[in-house]
């Protein structure tokens, strides 16, 4: 089987889905890998570097797709600017398409792809398994994402991180509030711990509060009865009434803090309001807010997706795509979740889309014409 990897055109992204150290795994697996030219250019990879590690590099992007029984992908399809369609219909009917799709926020794609003939497997839609942690995308992105919004607000920070103590006085640390403690927000705990901040860490799963504390932070906590987290593995959409207490709790936190970084996220939902215009008037000139989730409507209620801007004094940061801003490190961890998915379900240079699998089954969005994702399904028909 062939599989495709071509340059990825969404706006503002640098990754590339399969760096050239990973396309000698798949040649040694038996796949013929073609690469579109210059697609690992912004992330510091050369056309040299594919084609030494045995891929061959087309200029032709038409006949890359024609040629491709696999295409590989960082964002999802969206109009190519030299072709003027959607990308997707640049593929041949049969292919599988292997991305972050996005389809509980993107359905129309998904039924884009049926139509087609499309075959759809989302990264974000793997499940967070044992078994499936080699190819959770999601948490290798989000490692990246967490390091990298600490280093972001750092910089537009008018103050350092940690405590010094020196003959001319001594500065306090740092206070940095972080929203959120999935896999981005304790990267972001880790890294800001060991610059030197004071870091206080806020999530609807009480469950987390040992990982929080494990990393030297200290938990912002919410008396609640709810269950805050489904079957598998991700927060729940809080109620209102949650929230009301949260916010309540965390107004002193949050304008007392020199750094906030929000990171909550439900899948298929809106991004909760957890930073409200009024907290932010009140927050201290010169602080900083780093809105993770501007991408899904913004966990602040006055960030603007990919804009940085000051608000009441206030440096807000919109960031939507932070792995991008790292995208050596992000396109080869993003690279080896692909190798580990197609190699899980290969044999042989042959991939075996076995919708009995409990992984493929659960993160296949389309297979043969039909939307078999059962939420983007009701989504659709709703």
């Amino acid at each position: 089987m062939v599989i495709g990897v071509p340059k990825e055109i969404f706006p503002g992204e640098n990754r590339v889905a399969i760096v050239a150290d990973i396309v000698t795994k798949f040649v040694k697996k038996g796949f013929e890998v073609v690469v579109e030219k210059d697609a690992g250019q912004n992330a510091g990879l050369t056309n040299n570097d594919y084609e030494k590690s045995g891929a061959k590099v087309l200029s032709d992007l038409k006949e890359l797709y024609f040629r491709s029984d696999i295409i590989l992908k960082v964002q999802r399809p969206t109009i190519h600017p030299d072709f003027g369609v959607n990308e997707i219909e640049l593929m041949r009917k049969g292919t599988l398409l292997i991305t972050f799709m996005y389809s509980l926020h993107y359905p129309e794609l998904a039924q884009k792809a049926a139509e087609l003939g499309i075959d759809v497997i989302s990264m974000d839609a793997i499940p967070r398994t044992t078994l499936a942690q080699p190819m959770d995308a999601l948490s290798s992105q989000a490692n990246i994402a967490g390091y990298k919004a600490v280093i972001l607000a750092a910089n537009h920070l008018h103050k350092i991180f940690p405590l010094l103590m020196t003959a001319a006085g001594t500065i306090s640390p740092a206070k940095v509030v972080i929203m959120g403690a999935g896999v981005a927000g304790l990267q972001a705990l880790g890294t800001a711990k060991r610059l030197g901040a004071v870091v206080w860490v806020s999530d609807i799963r009480p469950a987390v509060k040992e990982e929080v504390q494990s990393l030297g932070g200290k938990f912002i906590e919410v008396e609640t009865d709810e269950t805050m987290q489904d079957e598998g593995g991700y927060a729940r959409e809080a109620s209102a009434e949650f929230l009301r207490k949260q916010q309540e709790l965390i107004f002193k936190h949050v304008t007392e803090a020199d750094i906030v970084i929000t990171t909550a996220l439900v899948p298929g939902k809106k991004a909760p309001v957890l930073i409200t215009e009024d907290m932010v008037k009140n927050m201290k000139p010169g602080s900083v807010i780093l809105d993770m989730a501007t991408e899904f409507g913004g966990n602040c209620q006055v960030s603007e997706k990919d804009k940085t801007v000051k608000k009441y004094g206030v440096t807000i940061i919109g960031e939507a795509n932070l792995p991008s801003l790292v995208p050596y490190h992000a396109s080869e961890m993003y690279s080896r979740n692909l190798f580990n998915l197609i190699n899980y379900s290969s044999k042989e240079g042959k991939f075996n889309h076995n919708m009995e699998d409990e992984i493929i089954g659960q993160a296949t969005i389309v297979k043969d014409g039909q939307i078999v994702h059962q939420k983007t399904k009701e989504l659709i028909k709703s």
